[in-house]
């Protein structure tokens, strides 16, 4: 199952689907997950990284609420969306430098998945923009 097949398929959709902002729901998805998954190690790891399980959590909880909102298309609430594509932004830029600075492979995948998600977030912000 494709998250990107269900919003083309969704009735208000049709021939609007925005590939790069199904791309970015797409990578915020599984960006949640990741940085989730890398706070929780972080937990497990010595020493104190209590920031970067801070920024992981944040970066995941952004990118959960976007691809929340960014998916419901019926009645699509663009400022909304726009807006929460400059927080995934930030939030992922931030959590992307602090886990450069650890050496773990968790940290590592964490990282490269922020990088990608940005960068998805600021092609399908650009879009968002076009269209306006």
């Amino acid at each position: 199952m494709s998250i990107k097949e269900m919003i083309q398929d969704h009735p208000a959709v049709g021939a609007d689907y925005n590939e790069q902002l199904g791309e970015a729901i797409k990578h915020a998805m599984y960006g949640a997950a990741i940085m989730n998954s890398c706070a929780d190690a972080c937990n497990a790891e010595d020493g104190d990284m209590r920031r970067c399980i801070r920024l992981c959590s944040d970066a995941s909880d952004a990118c959960t609420a976007f691809y929340r909102i960014a998916s419901r298309r019926t009645d699509g609430n663009v400022t909304v969306i726009k807006s929460l594509s400059e927080a995934v932004i930030i939030a992922c830029k931030v959590c992307a430098e602090e886990c450069a600075k650890h050496e773990n492979p968790h940290c590592n995948r964490c990282e490269r998945m922020c990088r990608e998600v940005v960068e998805d977030m600021v092609k399908a912000h650009d879009a968002m923009m076009e269209a306006a």
